[in-house]
């Protein structure tokens, strides 16, 4: 039953809640959370009043519903990518050949939309409430388009999720030429097309009405981006009052094209198109001034983004395995920048990537405090939630919407128990979630997902898993079998 429509009172007890008072998280011990309709009318210990319906979750974490802003919206991809030797790392990229002649969808629409429907609900089982979404527009023709986002949309909604959505577009892509040189090329008309969808998409969202459907403007990377197009997205945000996610700072060779094509750095492009504002995000943010191969010293770019109140969208467990890292976290966070979370990668594991996080910030800054494990759930959460301009989310308090999650912490594989925000980080992952709900609604429940048959969709994806990775070979620039782009970790027994 939806309890949010209804307006009955819903109470959770564990051993432990993570409430909020006066700016910060606190913990509870034997602690309850009760909601009516989509908002919360109590976080304390000892709830003695009347409601419809009790979850006792015994030893459990009941924690803020995690919002993940580069949240994997597709096939799992880097499970085959993240490995390969530079021989074979330019089959992964597309072509000219085949951005000339033969750009081609991977999926039909139905698929995409399975696709869609695979990643939402790992979302939800892996306990997150709000996302924003990201797809690999490898796969893609170009980039999406409007009808696949009211789709998405759509597939939301039923599952019950709090979306930030729009079309990805872009007027450029990567390729490998013909002479091997890695470049984007260009099909500026596309990017125009992209952008109208997208203002396309807000006017819908405006239109739908729907609490949990936000409309927001995702331009892909800014090297794929052209001026034109990145200040006519300002001027649409500006007007719109629109949140602009905009992947910048990601890699070395994006620096490289982009002061190769307009002769300064992106910070620089970003100010002068207008995008260098308040509402805008950033994911990875990995390539200032800070790191080594830049420059390795502070020349002012974090203060850059902090005076433009800019949020970093930091993903560290997809960092991590493309052998990067923030350098670094605690330095963005004494800078006063917003930090938020990501996974930008299968699994959508915050917890995994709160601990890779902690963990990598100890490497960089070489200090076992360098980022303790609270200022990364306040990432996850209340980092999060600043981002999106919503004090009413990333909390568990009296009024704040009825946003949660809980996480098991019962099971003799999370071994002894200390602080539980650091064991479940340490010893756990975000499979152990088992319940979660967005604006009081119950959207897992005992680890299930109402109306999914799991196996069933596990068996789909698998099979549109396969044809997406038979499809490189299309792509690249040698035209090699799949089996040769991405050969098993040991050779098959005869």
């Amino acid at each position: 039953m939806d309890y949010s429509e209804v307006g009955l009172r819903t109470r959770f007890s564990a051993e432990f809640v993570l409430g909020h008072r006066d700016g910060r998280h606190i913990l509870f011990r034997d602690g309850d959370v009760v909601y009516e309709g989509d908002r919360i009318v109590y976080v304390g210990q000892g709830y003695s009043g009347p409601v419809d319906e009790w979850f006792r979750l015994g030893r459990s974490l009941i924690t803020p519903g995690l919002i993940d802003l580069d949240a994997l919206a597709d096939i799992d991809h880097l499970l085959i990518d993240s490995w390969s030797s530079p021989e074979r790392s330019a089959g992964l990229q597309w072509s000219e050949d085949y951005f000339d002649t033969r750009r081609a969808d991977v999926f039909s629409p139905e698929q995409r939309q399975l696709v869609r429907k695979y990643a939402l609900v790992q979302l939800a089982l892996h306990g997150i409430t709000t996302y924003m979404p990201i797809a690999a527009e490898t796969h893609s023709a170009w980039a999406e388009s409007f009808d696949e986002l009211v789709g998405m949309s759509e597939s939301s909604a039923s599952i019950g999720l709090r979306s930030y959505l729009g079309p990805s577009y872009r007027a450029g892509v990567h390729v490998v030429r013909r002479d091997g040189r890695r470049d984007v090329a260009f099909d500026e008309e596309l990017g125009r097309v992209g952008l109208a969808d997208a203002v396309r998409f807000l006017d819908y969202a405006d239109e739908l009405a729907d609490p949990l459907v936000t409309g927001v403007l995702l331009p892909c990377r800014i090297e794929t981006m052209t001026e034109e197009l990145l200040r006519e997205t300002a001027q649409t945000a500006h007007s719109r009052g629109a949140i602009v996610r905009l992947h910048c700072l990601q890699q070395l060779q994006e620096r490289e094209l982009i002061e190769e094509r307009y002769g300064m750095t992106p910070l620089e492009l970003l100010e002068k198109t207008g995008l260098l504002r308040e509402r805008l995000l950033i994911p990875h943010g990995i390539f200032v001034d800070r790191n080594p191969e830049v420059f390795g010293e502070d020349r002012g770019d974090l203060r850059t983004l902090a005076e433009a109140g800019v949020s970093i969208i930091h993903c560290p467990l997809t960092s991590f395995r493309y052998g990067k890292a923030l350098n670094s976290f605690a330095a963005f966070r004494d800078a006063g920048i917003n930090l938020s979370l990501g996974t930008d990668s299968f699994p959508p594991d915050l917890i995994r990537g709160m601990d890779a996080g902690v963990h990598l910030a100890k490497i960089v800054d070489g200090r076992f405090d360098a980022a303790p494990a609270e200022h990364y759930f306040e990432a996850a959460t209340l980092g999060g939630a600043r981002a999106l301009g919503r004090s009413d989310l990333g909390r568990l308090e009296v009024g704040a919407q009825a946003d949660l999650v809980a996480f098991s912490l019962d099971d003799i594989r999370d071994g002894v128990l200390d602080d539980p925000i650091r064991t479940l980080l340490l010893n756990g992952s975000a499979r152990q979630a088992t319940h979660s709900v967005v604006a009081g609604r119950v959207v897992m429940r005992d680890g299930e997902i109402p109306g999914v048959d799991l196996r069933e969709l596990k068996d789909q994806a698998q099979r549109l898993f396969g044809q997406m990775r038979s499809a490189y070979s299309e792509r690249d620039v040698e035209r090699r079998p799949a089996d040769e782009l991405f050969p098993p970790a040991f050779s098959a027994g005869e």
